[in-house]
């Protein structure tokens, strides 16, 4: 059975990873090249 140390490091380890996925995810949200909308010429 996961014995409590176990499971501290286990919470330690996750949310430190999750908190770097979720900087990394903002960097590249920031850094995003903008897509102008296409321009209808169909008049």
């Amino acid at each position: 059975m996961i014995s409590d140390r176990d499971l501290f490091s286990l919470a330690i380890f996750l949310g430190a990873a999750s908190m770097v996925l979720i900087v990394f995810y903002h960097f590249l949200e920031v850094n995003a090249v903008q897509e102008s909308p296409a321009i209808n010429k169909a008049e």
